[in-house]
């Protein structure tokens, strides 16, 4: 077929529009969900029949304002999509003083949703919560499904490890706890959980003290991920000795955060994360409270 210049300047034109369209479809696309290539490039999967078991995590967040509405909305919009059954709460639970007679001002009422359709939340203590009868309330409160200062459960694959990070926790008993049930654990995924940072870039930054005593049993047991709070970020890290270790401690308010050699990917957001974790890999989103996914990481089950 044989074109006149009008018609080809006509055709011209309307395929550049189809060019800037698809393109600024695309750069949307992008902007809303950050992808580490370097760890893209490095572990390939394919497609799954596989039901992934999905969990969230968050932190910081009891303080019952419209910042942790906000993530809560967010989170429960998120389990309408993907239905999940845990949420891990990485202490400081109840701001400011841990008063349990807060609870459904920070607890109950902002995650009635989710608490109504039977959502399990798995709670440490943060440094904020030991401040009223050094926590015990909240350890005795059922909504937080505690079995102690610190505890271990299961579900399918994955075993879960909860801490007491705090400075007047029992920690030669807990240390020599934590490394007798790691390796008693037969599960693929082990997953460690606590108030405290051990790599941040955050306010608190690098904490050698865990470094020392926390991060060589994780590694002596092959822990994957360790997740926290206590800096009011997001912060994923590379594998570090074979674990990865996450703040979300950006719940209900928020902190600057920088970066270091380690991150991979640091945002100073009102977030969360959410896990899809399979038999071979575990997929790492942050989720602001616009339902943006801003973040995704993999780990695979052996990492390096």
């Amino acid at each position: 077929m044989r074109f006149n210049r009008r018609q080809f300047i006509a055709l011209s034109s309307f395929s550049a529009l189809c060019l800037a369209f698809l393109t600024s479809k695309l750069n949307k696309q992008s902007a809303s969900s950050s992808v580490n290539v370097e760890e893209a490039k490095s572990v390939k999967y394919t497609s799954t029949s596989e039901i992934p078991l999905r969990f969230v995590s968050v932190a910081d967040t009891g303080t019952g304002d419209k910042g942790q509405y906000a993530v809560a909305q967010a989170m429960t919009r998120y389990y309408k999509r993907k239905p999940y059954k845990l949420v891990v709460l990485a202490g400081d639970n109840i701001y400011n003083n841990g008063e349990i007679e807060k609870i459904n001002a920070v607890f109950e009422r902002p995650y009635q949703e989710l608490l109504s359709q039977g959502v399990k939340f798995q709670a440490c203590l943060g440094n904020h919560d030991i401040r009223t009868d050094n926590g015990e309330p909240q350890v005795r409160y059922p909504g937080f499904n505690m079995q102690g200062r610190y505890y271990t459960f299961g579900q399918d694959l994955v075993q879960f490890f909860a801490l007491d990070t705090n400075h007047n926790a029992d920690w030669k008993t807990q240390l020599t706890w934590l490394d007798k049930e790691l390796s008693r654990s037969k599960a693929p995924w082990k997953i460690v959980f606590g108030h405290h940072q051990i790599y941040s870039s955050g306010s608190y930054g690098l904490n050698q003290p865990f470094i020392k005593t926390l991060s060589p049993i994780f590694q002596k047991h092959g822990v994957q991920l360790y997740i926290n709070g206590h800096d009011h970020d997001y912060e994923r890290t590379r594998s570090i000795n074979g674990t990865t270790y996450l703040t979300c401690g950006a719940g209900a308010g928020t902190r600057p955060v920088g970066a270091s050699a380690w991150t991979a990917r640091a945002k100073s957001e009102l977030s969360f994360a959410a896990f899809e974790l399979y038999s071979d890999r575990l997929e790492i989103s942050g989720i602001d409270t616009k339902s943006v996914i801003f973040d995704k990481g993999i780990i695979p089950v052996k990492s390096i």
